[in-house]
């Protein structure tokens, strides 16, 4: 029987968290029990639904200081971060449980005597596969709709993140099989999607195009948040003290493992200053121990990623870091390159890690075109102290996040949240947007039963 395992980056000889695989059959095993389970959960009335999740918030916020820990020991987050994505998913919790009392359909003029309505039902059991950079707000992002509009939920995390999962299994206090985990990997996700009534993934495009395709197979709903090469515009006309220190802390913050981060930089009209800046930003940011409240960049999560980051700096001129830093675990230091051909992977894909790129643009129009030349379109930014350029360029950037003045890096739970071209597929995240996709809507006509 293989085994999952999660060991911690900043050691890699600390074993964190491990557990058999859960394989095949005992996937099936389990969705077949939150099927049973969910007859029981959806038919709860809502306030029992509300208070459950009330309750599970109250866990996750009692055990901050543990989780914050677990976070920082299992996926090498900088405990300031840590502490706040163990925040933001108490109050994810929280929003969701007064979603249960939002409308579930509404009233229509029936087109002869009697009635019409619409009323939404929950899909049946959610199968969630998510990644380790955010081990516990992204389990909940998709969880805590899931289960507020009736749905339960087996999560598949990544190997990496497991201790994060199994811990917060336990805190949440549910109902017997209304959340469960299952360990593993490929062969467990690729179960999960042949054996649920809804997927949500989060990860690499590369896996979530597969998903994405075996769902939409099987007839049944799917959404893929797969990564982003997200681009920072810089005008003539930027605080560039400011936006420097922004784009440093969205590219290399959490060693740049976020798929919002920043990726390119583009100036216009300010290429000499812009690098200067970026340069004086990066100097100032803490790079080590993630357990060091001055630590802004960790470890990698494995030694590949590490490598990777160091191999991208080929064919272009570093200026800022661009090697392996000599320490235990897998550190690489904040790098900054430029110089790079239009076909170079840091011009044209995402590499997950600290390392960020410069390219330059003659024209505004020339920047936009840049920021949309590439296959992702998740989140981008621009700075200018300008309102009418910061509205024309939001207006054109082919991203499903736009910052104005303000780093690519960070998401509210409360808003819709996806990308364009190969950075989603599917209905978006978060947000009033979770009903429509964790329910699915009937229509009721009514007649009169006559004399």
């Amino acid at each position: 029987m293989s085994v999952a395992e999660s060991r911690s980056p900043q050691n890699p000889a600390d074993v964190v968290a491990n557990a058999p695989a859960a394989g095949g059959a005992g996937v099936a095993e389990a969705v077949r029990r939150a099927r049973a389970a969910q007859r029981g959960w959806a038919g709860a009335n809502a306030a029992e639904r509300a208070s459950a999740l009330v309750s599970a918030a109250d866990a996750v916020a009692g055990a901050a200081a543990e989780l914050s820990a677990l976070v920082v020991r299992e996926v090498g987050k900088p405990v300031t971060e840590a502490r706040g994505e163990v925040a933001r998913s108490a109050a994810i919790l929280r929003y969701y449980a007064q979603q249960v009392f939002d409308p579930i359909g509404a009233l229509h003029e029936p087109s002869g005597a009697g009635l019409a309505y619409t009323r939404r039902r929950p899909r049946g059991v959610a199968g969630l596969i998510t990644p380790w950079n955010f081990p516990l707000a992204i389990p909940l992002w998709k969880a805590a709709p899931a289960l507020a509009f009736g749905n339960t939920v087996v999560l598949k995390p990544a190997p990496q993140a497991l201790g994060c999962a199994l811990r917060l299994a336990e805190l949440l206090g549910l109902p017997e099989d209304v959340f469960q985990v299952v360990p593993g990997d490929a062969e467990e996700g690729a179960a999960l999607i042949e054996a649920v009534d809804v997927v949500s993934f989060t990860g690499s495009a590369a896996v979530g195009r597969t998903v994405s395709v075996a769902a939409a197979g099987r007839g049944v709903p799917v959404q893929a948040e797969m990564g982003g090469q997200n681009a920072a515009i810089v005008l003539d006309d930027a605080a560039l003290e400011t936006a420097a220190a922004q784009i440093a802390a969205a590219a290399y913050g959490y060693a740049g493992q976020k798929c919002t981060a920043t990726k390119r930089v583009i100036t216009v009209g300010n290429a000499a200053e812009v690098r200067e800046a970026l340069v004086a930003a990066i100097a100032k940011l803490g790079v080590g121990d993630p357990a060091d409240p001055g630590t802004a960049v960790g470890p990698l999560i494995e030694e590949a990623a590490r490598d990777r980051v160091v191999a991208a700096t080929v064919g272009g001129r570093v200026l800022a870091g661009g090697e392996a830093l000599a320490r235990d675990g897998w550190f690489a230091a904040p790098t900054l390159v430029d110089g790079v051909p239009g076909d170079h992977l840091l011009a044209r894909d995402e590499v997950f890690g600290p390392i960020c790129l410069v390219q330059d643009a003659g024209s505004v129009d020339e920047a936009v075109a840049l920021a949309n030349g590439v296959r992702y379109g998740l989140s981008a930014a621009v700075y200018t102290r300008d309102l009418d350029r910061a509205l024309d360029v939001s207006a054109r950037l082919d991203a499903g996040l736009i910052k104005v003045n303000a780093p690519t890096s960070g998401v509210d739970f409360y808003l819709p949240f996806g990308g364009e071209k190969d950075s989603s597929f599917g209905p978006r995240e978060q947000g009033k947007a979770a009903q429509e996709f964790y329910t699915s809507t009937h229509t009721v006509a009514l007649g009169p039963a006559g004399g």
